[in-house]
């Protein structure tokens, strides 16, 4: 029986412009197109990587 699986909500609260390529890789691998688009995503070691990456840009909710 498969566990559900924890999200976490991310939202981008600063442009990406002018950020550097991999950090700009980072959001739209997480989902996130503009400022204040927010999305759910899982919680894996992959995206809290992306996360950790970007974080001066983005804001987390544990869910």
């Amino acid at each position: 029986m498969a566990l559900p699986e924890k999200e976490i909500r991310v939202t981008l609260n600063k442009s990406l412009i002018g950020r550097s390529k991999t950090h700009r890789a980072c959001a739209r691998g997480l989902g996130l197109r503009r400022i204040r688009h927010t999305v759910e995503v899982i919680d894996t070691p992959e995206n809290r990587g992306m996360i950790n990456k970007i974080s001066y840009m983005v804001s987390v909710e544990e869910r």
